[in-house]
Order: structure tokens, then C-alpha cells, then sequence
């Protein structure tokens, strides 16, 4: 039952980014990227088991947001996708503040959701930072390498520079936040278990975003090198 929801959120996920980007063109996709950030940080306080692995479940959504600095890449430019990463940062600290601070309010006697908001963002403050720093070294590397690889090849291979670049981000991002925030609460052995299996399963996640790279960058006039705009997106020249 986890693999074929795992697949229906892939699908659904990754979909809704061809949407933003179809409708709300560049602006779309940077607030794509804060919207799945923010539900990320969310979700992964769920894990669920994947073949025989255990698996935080915001994997998905996180994942979204390398798919989306990759078509901002592509069609708007560097620049684009780097301002995406930073304001899905700035979203990422906004969000955790205003948590905190209404965790600190004194509930109602009939309120009913106090409780659970504590135990789902009263995340400790090694967590919170360890999330957001590794966030946003992860999807700046992904943005930097991504675009070295479409430098050096020319613009050919894309699938190659996609896959490349998310793979080995996503295994930084993983790797060092577990260490960052767990170590210490779990051993050593525990915590590269935790790393190496939400790995595995990101780097199966980023070759599925594949096939939407290309659906998303279909536009492009490869004869001038000039991309085509949709609904709010704006025309930029590659040459």
C-alpha cells in the first residue's frame, strides 16, 4: 500500500509543478518551491517503510524542489533558480517562528488542537536549524552543479545533469542532516542507516522527476535557443 501511494504522490507532486509552471510561469515555480519546503519540514515527521526501508515521508515533496530549481535553470537562468532557494529559506524561517510562537499561547479550555501542534512543531531548536541550513546548502549546490554540467555539455543531456546533480545533493542534504540533528540521540551505525535508506529512496524519486524536466522545458525553440512563454512566464533569451 506505501509503494502505490508513494507513486500517486509522485505523480500528484510533480504534476502540480508542471501546473504552477503552466499558469504562473517563473513566479510559479518560486512559490512552488516555498510551498513545498514549508510541507516538507512538515511531513517528515512521518516516516513510513518503503522496500524494507524506513523512509521520512516529506521525501517527495523535497524532492519537488530540485525539479523546480531545474526547470527554473533551464528556461529563466542561474539567477532565477537561486532566488527560488533563497526565498524557500526565508518561507522555511518564517514558518518555523511564527510555529514557535503560537505554540507559546495559552489554549482555550475547549481547545482541541494545542496538544497535537505540540508534538508535531515543538521540534527542538538543533533540528530546526540543522533542517534549514542543510536545505538551503543542498539546493544551492544542486543549482551551482546543474548548471557547471549544462555549461560543460553545451546543453545536451539533460537527464544526466538532472540526475547527477539531484542525486548527490539529495545525499549531502541527507547525510549531514541526520548527523547534524541526530547524533548523539542515535548512535553512529543508527544514523547512516536513517541517511542511506531515505537516500536510496530520493535518488529512485529523482529519476521519476525526469520525464517532467522534459515535459516542462518542451517549449523551448531549440532553433534560436529562445523560450517560449506561457501563461505569466516572461520570454529570455539562452544565446
Amino acid at each position: 500500500m506505501n509503494i502505490i501511494l508513494m507513486f500517486f504522490e509522485i505523480l500528484f507532486v510533480f504534476s502540480s509543478v508542471l501546473l504552477f509552471k503552466r499558469f504562473f510561469g517563473e513566479y510559479g515555480l518560486t512559490a512552488w518551491v516555498c510551498i513545498a519546503t514549508i510541507a516538507a519540514n512538515i511531513l517528515t515527521a512521518k516516516s513510513g517503510e518503503m522496500f524494507g526501508l524506513s523512509v521520512a515521508l516529506g521525501t517527495v515533496m523535497f524532492a519537488s524542489t530540485f525539479l523546480s530549481t531545474d526547470i527554473l535553470s533551464e528556461l529563466y537562468g542561474e539567477a532565477s533558480a537561486r532566488r527560488a532557494v533563497s526565498l524557500g529559506l526565508a518561507a522555511t524561517i518564517v514558518f518555523t517562528i511564527a510555529a514557535q510562537i503560537t505554540l507559546r499561547y495559552v489554549p482555550t479550555a475547549f481547545d482541541y488542537a494545542d496538544g497535537p501542534m505540540h508534538v508535531l512543531f515543538g521540534l527542538n531548536l538543533r533540528i530546526s536549524i540543522s533542517s534549514a541550513v542543510m536545505y538551503y546548502i543542498a539546493n544551492t549546490a544542486d543549482v551551482w552543479l546543474y548548471n557547471k554540467m549544462k555549461e560543460r555539455s553545451n546543453g545536451r543531456k539533460m537527464w544526466v545533469r538532472n540526475n547527477v546533480a539531484t542525486a548527490l545533493c539529495n545525499g549531502l542534504e541527507n547525510f549531514a542532516f541526520i548527523f547534524l540533528a541526530f547524533i548523539g540521540i542515535y548512535s553512529v551505525k543508527e544514523c547512516f542507516a536513517m541517511a542511506l535508506s531515505t537516500t536510496i529512496i530520493e535518488c529512485l524519486v529523482a529519476v521519476c522527476d525526469t520525464p517532467f524536466l522534459y515535459i516542462a522545458t518542451r517549449s523551448r525553440n531549440n532553433g534560436n535557443k529562445t523560450v517560449l512563454a506561457g501563461a505569466g512566464e516572461r520570454v529570455i533569451s539562452e544565446g
